[in-house]
């Protein structure tokens, strides 16, 4: 498949969303594993439903980035940047489940900390992390996130990393 490419890291391509990997989308996004560590509702997304958010966020012009593993152009995740507000950029990232446990993230979060500081010029980036995924919040901490209060939930943790 023919890619658009935005950035690279050592193992990663990052690529603009695609609807030629809509069905990888919903493979992720209905997994039980991943679904749990980004989102508190149960939902089972169709095809026609993820080809709506994917319109939705091609429309908009929407920091999102499909990220692809260069030796193998296996589907690794997608990574996002979901609001800016005062210049600061919020970071929301999901990886399937057989691509979990290979440092992907860390790296991604990394380049993409990266892209925003020197191409999009933010000031710095947060994220909300469940209190109960030590993964997530182990991964954030190596790449320079630290704890900044409480998140969108009382249980929830507020991270932030600055310029």
């Amino acid at each position: 498949m023919n890619y658009e490419v935005v950035f690279e890291s050592d193992r990663i391509i990052f690529i603009k969303l695609t609807k030629d990997l809509v069905e990888d989308y919903v493979n992720m996004v209905n997994d039980e594993n991943v679904q749990r560590l980004i989102s508190k509702k149960r939902n089972i997304y169709k095809i026609d439903e993820e080809l709506e958010w994917i319109n939705g966020k091609l429309k908009n012009n929407s920091i999102i980035f499909s990220m692809i593993e260069k030796v193998t152009n296996n589907y690794i995740g997608n990574i996002e940047i979901m609001n800016i507000n005062n210049n600061i950029g919020e970071l929301g990232i999901a990886i399937t489940p057989n691509q979990q446990d290979k440092h992907f993230g860390q790296e991604a979060i990394k380049r993409l900390i990266k892209y925003c500081f020197d191409d999009l010029k933010l000031d710095g980036l947060e994220l909300n992390v469940f209190s109960f995924n030590p993964r997530a919040i182990h991964c954030y901490e190596k790449v320079g996130f630290v704890k900044d209060g409480v998140g969108k939930e009382p249980e929830d943790i507020h991270m932030v990393i600055r310029k």
